[in-house]
């Protein structure tokens, strides 16, 4: 089981993503994404989201925890349990790329014509809500084949 954070940093109608083009061997390779990564050991959810943005980004950012979600045997078979936070109050000096790829600031009206995962296309409309939500996203090959969501 990998634990890991996701994030969505926002700022006057537009979404900081991660294009990530650094690494062919990288399992998102092509895609855009929110930042974030992996725990470290001890780590809480908001201690690895500020970490792994500091890291990517350069940014502090100030978390909000708005999901959880489960991606069963999403890479190498592993299950992936992921905290999904956003961020609206931030401070730093932005970089412009990372190991992983280049960072850009996306008009929202736009997030949902890049190339993302399948499931990103759902739950990043879901941020628009106020309501926090627990999903899980089933992929096969690359494709999503099935999901579930609860709102609460």
């Amino acid at each position: 089981m990998i634990l890991a954070t996701l994030c969505y940093v926002k700022n006057q109608g537009k979404t900081l993503m991660l294009h990530r083009n650094k690494n062919p061997d990288d399992v998102h390779y092509g895609k855009y994404n929110g930042l974030g990564g992996k725990f470290a050991a001890g780590e809480s959810p908001e201690e690895c989201v500020v970490r792994e943005v500091f890291e990517e980004s350069n940014l502090r950012i100030v978390p909000t925890l708005r999901g959880v979600m489960t991606f069963p045997q999403f890479s190498r078979g592993e299950d992936w349990y992921c905290f999904l936070f956003t961020a609206h109050e931030f401070s730093g000096e932005l970089r412009t790329s990372c190991g992983e790829g280049d960072l850009v600031w996306i008009e929202d009206s736009a997030l949902l014509s890049l190339p993302l995962w399948p499931g990103d296309r759902l739950f990043l409309s879901w941020l628009e809500q106020p309501r926090f939500f627990s999903a899980k996203f089933c992929y096969h090959n690359g494709e999503l084949t099935h999901h579930e969501v609860v709102f609460y």
